[in-house]
């Protein structure tokens, strides 16, 4: 009975050597549970990313409004009612050279 008792105890520590310490144990469930997180959250991201894209595709489909605002931030183009200005931010000015002449006209 004693050996049947020590037989015992020895494959019960043998499993709860597997369970604990080898690699397809609880080491092995925790990194498996942080790589389910990451992949999650990474699946989240890109289903936001996708709605608004499918929301672009529809409004692009739809209306003028978005087609104008790609046009006017992609290409810069501006509409027939428009009038276009280009503000050109000042040079500082360079002290070690001559000022330059300019012709009056």
């Amino acid at each position: 009975m004693k050996w049947l008792a020590a037989a015992l105890a020895v494959v019960l520590i043998l499993l709860q050597y597997r369970i604990w310490v080898s690699d397809n144990g609880v080491r092995q469930v925790e990194r498996l549970k942080t790589a389910v997180a990451a992949q999650e959250t990474e699946d989240a991201r890109l289903a936001d990313r996708n709605r608004q894209l499918a929301a672009e595709v529809r409004d692009l489909k739809t209306g003028t409004a978005a087609l104008e605002e790609r046009a006017r931030s992609d290409l810069g183009m501006i509409s027939h009612r428009e009038t276009f200005y280009q503000v050109v931010p000042a040079r500082p000015a360079d002290t070690s050279a001559p000022p330059t002449r300019t012709a009056a006209r």
